[in-house]
């Protein structure tokens, strides 16, 4: 029992070191096991592990040992676990689930992107709003410092693809005041491949890449108003659209900055609104925009691509277009000196005045110091001189490039005979006189007397159904033969006195008895016209939207006609050569209009009679002294030449009815003429 006792002692004791053994290694494997935690990815892990499904077959219960009917004791191997419908069912039903789940998870994602599309949209105020803060944050950062945040553009071209047309329009404006302001004083031209490969600093770099992001958002912006401009869109609330909004950017950005890159592809947006027969809104402001351009141009090719623009528009429009975009040419800077205008603030003086007042603050300078000063103020000169010559040439030649554009247009107008145009081009032509070649004075002349024998053809110009289609259509303006009439006997008279063409006018053989016969013919009719003291404007039919505005070719028909007599009685370049029988014809036939004029108009004519006595006083003396008179025969006021009419065998009768008139003007007028003769 001793030993026995003993030795379970022992082994107790024994028991017990194991035990404190097993709890330090396990103390020391959970200590490890935190250690190494980290490091574990349980992720990963768990995907890589085979996916279990439910059981296939139950587990045998079967024991591994088997007693024989003859006693013996037999293993039992390859103990194969049986199946039953059971576990295939299991198998199938899970397939099942699984489908059952994809299609599921399919309808939850379609019922997702659903609510999605369900959920309601911002308010469209609340949109407008969050853009104008937007465009304002966008146009702020750039205005602060352009070149750090010129990648702002590109957010003020994306705020404009929205499709809220109220959001459009707020990008173009902002985008229009920003490029305005951010826009250099010069036109930037393209890197080549050799300016780029340049070794350049840091500041240059950096003033290059902001140049290129500059002209690259440009263009953008250029295409997106040409692009608006183009599709007619409902107005909004203000009664503009999209289109209004893109043709007031680009006559924005013509005036403002014309200097700068893609020019042409601004100025075609403008001429683009002008195609049109009928003017609208826009159309006038494109023409104020282009007015406005060709006043400003000093340089001549602005004008000149401008004008380019224009001639190809109207002839492939095939010159359908209306009156006022002809009339643009008339407020080109041709050939004119550009002299510039004195200050009014302060008084300018010379360079001597300024080196006398300097005199007695001179700086002392040695003899070589002086000599050096004076060399280089000549250099300075010499270039100046140089540079000044070579921007005149190039002027220049780009105003005569811009000089043919425009008459090809004015003879293919007058060629053609549009009906509607003849006024704009024959003013253009009476403006522009001097600068035409003498060698096509002739053809002109042609053309002209060719307008006046045949207008009344003109004015029919078609059938019968089809003159009564232009009587229902509102757009087409009435003709005014008595206006083109008068308009080409001006131009005519205009041509000759322009330039020196009166000196050489029988080596041209410039005859211009046609236009004096006509006048003469048309001043009894002239007499008695209903419109004779209004405007061209206040009797025209078409109501288009550029007539209240404007300033070009609306004389009334009594100054038309002043106009042409004083070309034929008072000729700026010799007035003494007129012949008598022409000017006692015209001053016979003067006194008995005057009788029959309007007011203003029979002012005017008694005060033109009266400049005509005050140069010509002893030519027509005898039509106011029966005592001098030397005509025979009695005198035709409706003759068909100024000679034939015999005006010395009458006298001016009318006087007597003119001193009763009841115009106390009028009266004073015949008093005033009566007495320049009789002086």
């Amino acid at each position: 029992m001793t030993a026995a006792g003993s030795k379970r002692r022992k082994l107790a004791h024994n028991s017990s070191d194991d035990e404190a053994q097993h709890a330090a290694s396990s103390r020391r494997a959970q200590k490890d096991f935190f250690k190494h935690a980290s490091d574990w990815n349980l992720e990963h892990d768990y995907e890589s592990r085979r996916r279990k499904g439910k059981k296939n077959a139950k587990e045998s219960t079967k024991l591994p040992q088997i007693r024989s009917t003859d006693g013996r004791v037999e293993i039992v191997r390859n103990v194969e676990p049986e199946e039953d419908a059971s576990s295939v069912q299991s198998d199938n039903e899970w397939l099942e689930g699984r489908e059952d789940g994809i299609e599921s998870e399919s309808e939850e994602l379609d019922e997702d992107k659903e609510e999605e599309e369900q959920k309601p949209e911002i308010p469209e105020p609340q949109q407008i709003l969050e853009a104008q803060e937007e465009l304002a944050k966008l146009a702020s950062s750039i205005n602060e410092n352009p070149e750090e945040n010129i990648g702002a553009l590109k957010g003020l071209a994306a705020l404009g693809q929205s499709k809220i047309p109220t959001i459009q329009m707020l990008a173009l404006m902002t985008q229009m005041t920003v490029y305005q302001d951010i826009i250099p004083g010069y036109r930037i031209r393209p890197h080549t491949e050799e300016s780029s490969k340049e070794k350049l600093s840091k500041e240059v770099r950096q003033l290059r890449q902001f140049e290129q992001s500059l002209v690259s958002g440009y263009q953008g912006y250029v295409k997106e108003l040409a692009r608006c401009a183009k599709f007619e869109t409902k107005p909004v609330r203000g009664g503009q659209s999209v289109a209004n909004v893109a043709v007031t950017c680009a006559c924005s950005l013509i005036t403002k900055v014309p200097h700068f890159n893609f020019r042409s592809d601004v100025v075609k947006i403008l001429v683009g609104r002008l195609s049109r027969r009928k003017i609208d809104d826009d159309a006038v402001k494109s023409q104020k925009a282009l007015e406005e351009f060709f006043r400003d141009d000093e340089e001549g090719r602005p004008s000149l691509e401008a004008v380019s623009l224009l001639t190809k528009m109207m002839k492939a429009r095939e010159f359908e277009v209306d009156e006022t975009t002809v009339n643009l040419f008339l407020s080109l800077r041709l050939l004119s000196e550009f002299s510039g205008k004195a200050s009014q603030d302060r008084v300018e003086r010379s360079a001597e005045d300024l080196a006398k007042v300097k005199k007695n603050k001179r700086e002392f300078r040695t003899k070589r110091e002086r000599k050096a000063i004076k060399e280089q103020k000549a250099l300075e000169k010499t270039m100046a001189q140089a540079d000044a010559l070579v921007s005149h040439e190039e002027r220049d030649r780009m105003q005569s490039e811009t000089l043919k554009l425009v008459f090809a247009t004015y003879f293919r107008i007058l060629k053609l005979r549009v009906p509607h145009l003849m006024g704009a081009v024959l003013e253009g032509l009476a403006k522009y006189a001097h600068l035409i070649n003498q060698d096509f004075f002739g053809d002109l002349l042609e053309a002209l007397k060719d307008l006046i024998r045949h207008s009344d053809e003109d004015a029919e110009g078609k059938s019968t159904e089809d003159a009564e289609n232009e009587e229902d259509d509102e757009d087409i303006p009435v003709r005014n033969l008595t206006r083109e009439a008068l308009l080409c006997t001006v131009t005519a008279y205009a041509l000759l006195a322009g330039q020196d063409a009166h000196n050489s006018r029988h080596d041209l053989h410039l005859d211009l008895s046609f236009f004096t016969t006509h006048l003469f013919k048309s001043l009894l009719p002239l007499a008695t016209a209903a419109d004779l003291e209004n405007t061209r404007l206040s009797t025209s039919s078409s109501s288009s939207a550029a007539s209240a505005t404007s300033k070009i070719n609306v004389q009334t028909t009594t100054v038309l006609l002043l106009r042409s007599l004083t070309g034929i009685l008072l000729p700026a370049y010799n007035a003494r050569q007129v012949p008598p029988l022409r000017l006692a014809a015209f001053t016979k036939q003067l006194t008995s209009t005057a009788l029959h004029l309007p007011e203003k108009s029979a002012q005017a004519v008694l005060a033109l009679l009266g400049d005509i006595a005050h140069t010509h006083a002893k030519k027509i003396n005898s039509l106011w002294n029966t005592e001098e008179r030397k005509g025979d025969g009695k005198f035709n006021p409706l003759s068909d030449s100024v000679e034939g009419s015999n005006p010395f065998a009458s006298t001016v009768w009318e006087g007597e009815l003119l001193r009763k008139h009841f115009s106390p003007k009028v009266r004073e007028g015949v008093k005033m003429l009566e007495k320049s003769m009789t002086s």
